[in-house]
C-alpha cells in the first residue's frame, strides 16, 4: 500500500508549523518540519520522498525567496507554496513570478490550505506523468547505431540540444533528418513546447509564407478568416523547416527578419506578432552552391547555419545495418500481429553489403514486406533477396545481370527517375524540368514503374 504524500513545513515560529501540521495529518498527510533555510536545504537534500514544501516569506538569516531559489535549482519540479502575512503579500507575487506554486495568507483557512496542497500535488503528479512521456518519445525518436558516424552525431547532439542554435540538417533523403530534429527538440529546454514540422518542398511558393506567417481574413482569394502561420503554433517550441533549400526568396527575406527579431507578421496584417520559437532547418540539398549560384541568400544560410549537422548515409554506416533491421522487423511484426523472428547469420551479411539508395527508409519498407511476405522462425538473406526482387531494380545495382534488353532499358529508367524524385523531394514539376521531360510523360512513368 502507498503511503500518503510526505510535506515539509518550514517556518520560524512553531505555533504556525504546529497548526499547519494539525490541519494536513488530520487529512492523512505526512509532516516534516523546518525552522530555517538551511536546516530546510538539508531535509531535502537528505529525503527525496518530500512532495511538496510549505515555506514562509520571511525568516532570519536565508529568506523564503533565497529558499525558494534553491529549490527551484535543486528540484526544478517540487512545488512550493509560499506562506504570507498581510504585509508580504507583494513579496509572495515575485515568489510566484520565481516558480512558488502558490501562497497561503495568515491567519490560514484550512480548507484553502487543503485544497492548494492538493492541486499542488495533483499539478505535480501531472508533471511527472508528462516527463515519463517525454521520455518515451524521446527513446521513440532515439537514433539507432554504434558505428563511429553514428557516435560521432550522438556526440554533437548531446552538445546542440540543449542549447537555443539554431541548427541545420543535411543529408540525403531517407537518412533520417526529422529524427534528428525531433531528438534535438525532446531534448531540449522547450520540450513541453510544440514540434511544428513544415516540408518547405511540399508547399507551393504562393503559399509558403501563408504557411509560415499566417494571414488575417480577406488577404487574399480564399482567406475567409484569419489563421494562425507555423511560427505562432510553435511558439515556446520547435519549428522545423524540412527542405528549407526550396524555400521561394521572397520567403526567404520574411524568414531571416523572424530569425533575426523573433517577430512575424501575418500577411494583409499590420500588427507585429512576437514569438519565441527555436529553428531547425534541414536539406538534402547542397545549399553553399545555392549561396553562389543566387538561389538562396547567404545571411539566411549563416542564420540558419549556427550548428551543421550531417546525418549519414545508410552505406556509409553498413555495420549499423542488421540493427537496425532487427528493430524495424520487430515493430513490423508487433504492428502485423506475427511472432517475433530473428535474422539469420546470411541475412545480416546481405544487410551489411547492400547499398541502400533509399537509405534508412528504403530499409524500413523492405523489413515491412519481408514481415508479411515471408514465413519461418528466422529473416534469411534469401527472404530479403526474394521481396527485394520483386522491384525492377537489382538489389546489388548490377543492371547487366538482367536477362533482357528490355529489362535493363526499364530498370536505369526507374532507378533514375526514383533517384532524381529523391534529389528533389518528391516534387515531381520540378523533377521534370531538371530531367527534361513534359510533367505529363512523367506521371505515366511514376505509374508504369510503382513510384510514388
Amino acid at each position: 500500500m502507498a503511503q500518503p504524500p510526505h510535506l515539509l513545513i518550514v517556518d520560524d515560529q512553531s505555533a504556525v508549523r504546529e497548526e499547519l501540521v494539525y490541519a494536513l495529518e488530520f487529512e492523512g498527510y505526512r509532516c516534516a518540519q523546518a525552522e530555517d533555510g538551511p536546516s530546510a536545504l538539508t531535509l531535502l537534500d537528505q529525503d527525496a520522498e518530500i512532495a511538496a514544501v510549505l515555506l514562509d516569506v520571511k525568516m532570519p538569516g536565508i529568506d523564503g525567496l533565497e529558499v525558494l531559489k534553491r529549490i527551484r535549482e535543486k528540484r526544478s519540479d517540487l512545488p512550493v507554496l509560499m506562506i504570507s502575512g498581510h504585509a508580504d503579500i507583494e513579496t509572495a507575487v515575485v515568489a510566484l513570478r520565481n516558480g512558488a506554486f502558490d501562497f497561503l495568507q495568515k491567519p490560514f483557512d484550512s480548507d484553502r490550505v487543503l485544497v492548494s496542497v492538493k492541486n499542488a500535488l495533483r499539478v505535480a503528479s501531472l508533471e511527472t506523468e508528462n516527463a515519463s512521456l517525454r521520455d518515451e518519445l524521446a527513446e521513440e525518436y532515439r537514433i539507432l547505431g554504434e558505428s563511429p558516424r553514428i557516435e560521432e552525431l550522438r556526440r554533437i547532439l548531446d552538445r546542440a540540444a540543449p542549447s537555443e542554435a539554431q541548427v541545420l540538417i543535411t543529408g540525403e533523403n531517407g537518412t533520417g533528418k526529422e529524427l534528428v530534429a525531433r531528438q534535438i527538440h525532446a531534448r531540449s529546454r522547450r520540450r513541453r513546447g510544440p514540434f511544428v514540422p513544415v516540408n518547405c518542398a511540399a508547399i507551393p511558393g504562393e503559399l509558403i509564407e501563408s504557411e509560415l506567417f499566417g494571414h488575417e481574413r480577406g488577404a487574399f482569394t480564399g482567406a475567409h478568416t484569419a489563421r494562425k502561420g507555423c511560427f505562432e503554433l510553435a511558439h515556446g517550441g520547435t519549428l522545423f523547416l524540412d527542405e528549407v533549400g526550396d524555400m521561394a526568396a521572397d520567403a526567404q527575406a520574411k524568414l531571416l527578419r523572424a530569425l533575426q527579431d523573433q517577430v512575424i507578421t501575418r500577411i494583409g496584417g499590420q500588427k507585429s506578432i512576437q514569438v519565441d520559437v527555436r529553428v531547425v532547418a534541414a536539406t538534402n540539398q547542397d545549399l553553399t552552391k545555392g549561396v553562389e549560384e543566387g538561389s538562396f541568400r547567404e545571411d539566411l544560410f549563416y542564420r540558419l547555419r549556427v550548428v551543421p549537422i550531417h546525418v549519414p548515409a545508410l552505406r556509409e554506416r553498413a555495420s549499423d545495418a542488421p540493427m537496425l533491421a532487427q528493430h524495424f522487423l520487430h515493430e513490423a511484426c508487433k504492428r502485423n500481429g506475427t511472432e517475433p523472428r530473428i535474422l539469420a547469420a546470411d541475412a545480416q551479411e546481405w544487410l551489411r553489403r547492400s547499398p541502400w539508395p533509399g537509405n534508412v527508409r528504403e530499409l524500413r519498407n523492405l523489413c515491412e514486406a519481408v514481415t508479411i511476405l515471408t514465413e519461418g522462425h528466422t529473416f534469411t538473406a534469401k527472404d530479403f533477396q526474394s521481396v527485394a526482387h520483386t522491384s525492377t531494380r537489382p538489389r546489388d545495382g548490377d543492371f547487366f545481370a538482367l536477362p533482357t534488353l528490355e529489362e535493363f532499358r526499364e530498370g536505369t529508367e526507374r532507378e533514375f527517375i526514383r533517384r532524381k524524385l529523391e534529389e528533389n523531394a518528391g516534387n515531381v514539376k520540378r523533377t521534370a524540368e531538371r530531367i527534361g521531360i513534359q510533367r505529363s510523360n512523367l506521371y505515366k512513368k511514376l505509374d508504369r514503374y510503382g513510384l510514388k
